[in-house]
């Protein structure tokens, strides 16, 4: 956590968005799936990580220079910030 607040100005932004949609929406538009799911924290839209096929999230960054997700996961101790720009990643609590 030390690390990203010293080398990212964008984890350090303070409070992070969360949402209740639970699919990747761009693949929902063209019958994909996903293993997880990241929630951009400039827009707000929902879409798959790098481990899924399509990674959505990844071309989202890409597209739009959106720098940072927030995973949306079930599990509290399994919940980060990551940042596609400065490649880092910020535990979150």
């Amino acid at each position: 956590m030390e690390e990203a607040e010293k080398y990212c100005e964008h984890l350090n932004g303070g409070k992070f968005k969360t949402t209740k949609i639970k699919v990747c929406e761009e693949c929902v538009k063209i019958g994909g799936k996903w293993i997880h799911l990241r929630l951009c924290q400039t827009c707000g839209t929902v879409l798959c990580c790098n481990s899924s096929q399509n990674q959505h999230a990844q071309k989202h960054f890409e597209t739009t220079g959106h720098p940072v997700v927030t995973s949306i996961l079930p599990k509290p101790w399994s919940k980060f910030a990551w940042c596609y720009k400065d490649k880092l990643k910020r535990p979150l609590n």
